[in-house]
C-alpha cells in the first residue's frame, strides 16, 4: 500500500503549483454531492474563450479532454498516468478520480496569466477553504489470485488559525484535523480496501470532522 500513497501524493503534487493571489468567480450553486455547478458571472476570462492554458501549455477546453479532465467540472477521470502534466501515457493499470472545488483550482482566469485561478482572494492555500479527493482503483496478481483494491482520500488546505505540530495539524482549540501534507494541507480522511492484504474500511478520520466543508 506505501506504493499506492506515494502515487496519489504524487498526483496531488502535479495540482499544487502556485501561491499568488487570484480572485476567481465565486460558485453559487452545488448539486446533491457538493460539487460546483454554477458560478457568479463576472469579467473574468472563461475556458470557453479558448485562451487558459493547461501546466503543459495546450489549451484547456470545456467537456473532457482526451487524458481525463474536465476544469469546468472540477474533475478528472481517467487512468493515473494521464492525469500528470505532461501526460505519462503509459496504462498503468490504475483508475483514479479526482474532484476538487472552486478554491482549489477554478474554471476562470481573473488575473490576465492564461491560467486558472487558485486560492482566490488568499496568499496561500491556507484559509482558502479549498479541498480535493482522490478514489483510486487497481489491481494485482498475487498466488495466482486477481486481488482489486481500492484508495480514497480527502485533502483540506487547513484553517488561519491551526497550527502544525510533528506533523499534524491541530485546530485552535487544540483539536486534531490531520496529517501535514505540503505544508498548507491535511488529510482528513483515508478509506483503503485490499480483500488480499486484509485492509477494509477507514485507515483514518479526523477528529474534528471529515466533512470537506467549514475548513
Amino acid at each position: 500500500m506505501k506504493k499506492n500513497v506515494l502515487i496519489i501524493v504524487l498526483v496531488l503534487a502535479a495540482l499544487v503549483i502556485s501561491t499568488t493571489v487570484v480572485l476567481a468567480d465565486q460558485p453559487i450553486k452545488t448539486d446533491a454531492e457538493g460539487n460546483e455547478t454554477a458560478w457568479k458571472a463576472s469579467t473574468c476570462t472563461k475556458i470557453q474563450s479558448g485562451t487558459i492554458l493547461a501546466k503543459d501549455l495546450s489549451v484547456i477546453t470545456t467537456g473532457y479532454d482526451k487524458f481525463g479532465y474536465n476544469y469546468q467540472a472540477h474533475q478528472f477521470v481517467g487512468y493515473y498516468g494521464n492525469a500528470s502534466r505532461p501526460p505519462v501515457l503509459v496504462d498503468s493499470g490504475t483508475w483514479l478520480m479526482m474532484k476538487w472545488n472552486d478554491a482549489w483550482l477554478s474554471n476562470v482566469d481573473c488575473d490576465g496569466d492564461w491560467k486558472l485561478d487558485r486560492h482566490y482572494g488568499f496568499d496561500s492555500y491556507i484559509g482558502s477553504g479549498a479541498w480535493t479527493t482522490n478514489h483510486m482503483r487497481g489491481e494485482y496478481e498475487q498466488d495466482g489470485q486477481i486481488c482489486k483494491w481500492e484508495y480514497f482520500v480527502k485533502i483540506v488546505a487547513v484553517p488561519a488559525d491551526a497550527t502544525l505540530t510533528g506533523g499534524i495539524w491541530y485546530a485552535f482549540d487544540g483539536t486534531e484535523i490531520g496529517q501535514d501534507i505540503w505544508g498548507q494541507f491535511a488529510i482528513i480522511q483515508e478509506v483503503y480496501n485490499d480483500p488480499c492484504g486484509g485492509s477494509h474500511g477507514i485507515w483514518y478520520l479526523s477528529p474534528d470532522h471529515s466533512g470537506l466543508g467549514n475548513w
